[in-house]
């Protein structure tokens, strides 16, 4: 959700998580013992896709083949009735589920990482290339928005956004251009020393302007997430981790690897919900940048 393509930006790093899919918020229509083909599940995700329904997710699951479709609060019954005759057409191979709220991206006022018009983001981790350093954000948060900020009142620069991917991918980089602004390679007061590729059932914590430190699990690979207005994200990680405005950007970490940035998700984490991330590894190998 963007006005809204900005998310929130920091200059610490930050996300937020936590908070399972619960019983209550899930409602799954169409599931099947059989366990599906790999090419069903695919043509399955081709056609669900082509039904552009906004504030959907889906991803398959490992353990049993089954293409499973979140459906978010904003999905209206018609939406939804498409989504589940889809699901009828493949079978066993698509589960549609309900989510207890609203899929998008992260925007809000506050501390962080602030940039004109109110936006506010959180920074997912400091990375370098040669001597030049920079921090790792959202996509959504770094589009469209050329500066950013240490606080609200926009008096004190870090340097301008020199590289955005989203929709496709959801990353921006920011430089720093102010040498007076401090960037060590920590998450919080975690160290990190390197990346790692997440995989279902690992457990992370993500670290946000909003949230602060929030840990969880990771449920699914590769998901792709409609967040509307032709703004489709693929290949994300996801996790039963909450989150809320202001954390978009924020760092995905286990021990002292860091996995991805918050792209967004749905819920909040008064009642829970799960959040989406881009893989850490396709931005660093596009710009050639280590963290350090």
């Amino acid at each position: 959700m963007k006005t809204v393509r900005r998310t929130w930006r920091r200059f610490r790093l930050i996300a937020a998580v936590s908070g399972l899919f619960t019983a209550a918020a899930l409602a799954t229509v169409g599931t099947s013992a059989a366990a599906p083909s790999s090419a069903s599940a695919t043509a399955a995700a081709s056609a669900v896709e082509s039904l552009d329904v906004a504030g959907t997710a889906w991803t398959v699951d490992e353990r049993t083949g089954t293409l499973r479709v979140f459906a978010g609060s904003s999905v209206s019954g018609d939406d939804l009735a498409r989504l589940d005759r889809t699901a009828e057409r493949f079978g066993g191979a698509v589960a549609v589920e309900r989510l207890g709220g609203t899929l998008r991206t992260f925007l809000s006022g506050g501390d962080g990482v602030y940039s004109s018009g109110g936006a506010r983001c959180s920074v997912g981790v400091n990375v370098q290339s040669g001597s030049t350093y920079y921090f790792i954000t959202a996509g959504h948060c770094t589009d469209t928005l050329p500066t950013w900020y240490t606080g609200s009142d926009l008096a004190t620069a870090v340097g301008p956004t020199t590289a955005t991917s989203f929709p496709g991918d959801d990353y921006g980089v920011v430089r720093y251009a102010n040498t007076a602004v401090p960037h060590p390679g920590t998450v919080g007061t975690v160290d990190i020393t390197g990346t790692a590729t997440a995989y279902v059932g690992q457990q992370v914590c993500t670290r946000g302007a909003t949230t602060g430190v929030r840990c969880g699990r990771v449920t699914g690979l590769n998901a792709t997430v409609n967040y509307g207005g032709g703004d489709i994200v693929y290949g994300l990680i996801q996790t039963n981790i909450c989150a809320e405005p202001g954390d978009s950007g924020g760092p995905l970490y286990a021990g002292d690897k860091i996995i991805g940035i918050l792209s967004g998700g749905t819920g909040d984490c008064a009642t829970g919900g799960s959040t989406y991330y881009q893989p850490i590894q396709e931005v660093l190998s596009a710009y050639g940048l280590t963290v350090y």
